[in-house]
């Protein structure tokens, strides 16, 4: 089956120098020939590539957009270089808005970005802060894709020794962002955006019907519409493919909603194709989540044609 994994992390060697120490455990090591031996082993057609925690607005000496810049022109590298193999979702420099509109601007008219990565939250403002509407305003114009991946809030890294924050607090930030989008009327505001959540939304399955209650009572929205919004928005399986974790997003939202995605090089594609093959989907279902839903959402990935980008940095 040609699968296509919308959860798989690169480390451009300027991402790597510009963050001095703050990249390791395996994308250290990390290459486009072990990205692509993973993707062979478990019949991966294409990978969505994004680069991961902590983005680019950390960077040294505030120059992120340049970190950005040179992230996504070698992202537009591996999709020219292997047809059919890769596609990018393309970093963006937040929390500065300027740089992010010109940098999204580049990404998609010169550089062909499938959509835009997106971190759960910038310091200590979550995506539906009134001070990413410029930047929302732009991604809802073009109709765009947003992929979010968490990180950790500087207000709650660390918080339990001996536990890396990816581990709990990730999920959990994930699901700050969903709330705060939700509770920020950003699905109304900005309805052209396609959101895709990593780690199936985090803890969102177990705090789904607390949060319908929350937001009817304290904040005026419609329980049945913000239903209709969670069950309109995308999740990937990256390391919730498990039996247990499979069971409460299954029942949160529909498997038309579902992407498959491996956190690659944290999990391996194999990894994968066992666990969503003993989840109890039909093969339909299965085929939906592996290939099919992504290319409802992105019908470029995989397409072989896809032309070199004029880069001009």
């Amino acid at each position: 089956m040609a699968r296509i994994d919308v959860h798989h992390h690169i480390a451009p060697p300027s991402w790597v120098a510009a963050l001095h120490r703050r990249v390791a455990g395996p994308l250290l090591g990390w290459s486009v020939e072990r990205s692509l031996r993973d993707m062979d082993r478990a019949g991966v057609k294409t990978a969505i590539v994004s680069i991961t925690t902590p983005g680019v607005g950390a960077s040294a000496d505030g120059l992120g957009g340049h970190v950005a810049r040179a992230c996504n022109e070698y992202a537009a590298s591996l999709v020219a270089d292997f047809p059919g193999r890769f596609g990018f979702f393309a970093a963006v420099p937040l929390p500065d808005i300027d740089d992010s509109l010109a940098e999204i601007e580049y990404a998609f008219e010169h550089l062909g970005a499938d959509g835009v990565c997106l971190f759960t939250s910038y310091d200590t403002q979550w995506l539906g802060h009134a001070a990413f509407d410029p930047v929302l305003a732009e991604l809802d114009r073009r109709a765009a894709v947003v992929y979010t991946h968490p990180t950790a809030s500087p207000s709650c890294r660390s918080v339990l020794p001996g536990i890396k924050d990816a581990i709990i607090e990730y999920g959990a930030d994930t699901t700050r962002a969903i709330a705060n989008l939700i509770i920020s009327r950003i699905p109304d505001r900005f309805p052209n955006v396609a959101w895709i959540f990593s780690h199936g939304g985090g803890v969102l399955p177990m705090v789904h019907e607390r949060l319908l209650r929350v937001v009817e009572s304290e904040h005026g929205l419609s329980r049945r519409s913000t239903e209709a919004q969670l069950k309109q928005f995308f999740y990937d399986i990256a390391q919730v493919a498990n039996p247990i974790a499979m069971s409460a997003l299954s029942r949160m939202t529909q498997p038309s909603q579902l992407l498959w995605g491996t956190d690659f090089p944290y999990r391996s594609a194999e990894e994968y194709v066992h666990q969503l093959s003993d989840a109890g989907f039909s093969s339909s279902d299965q085929r939906l989540i592996e290939t099919k839903n992504a290319l409802r959402l992105l019908p470029h990935s995989g397409d072989p044609s896809r032309r070199r980008p004029a880069l001009c940095s």
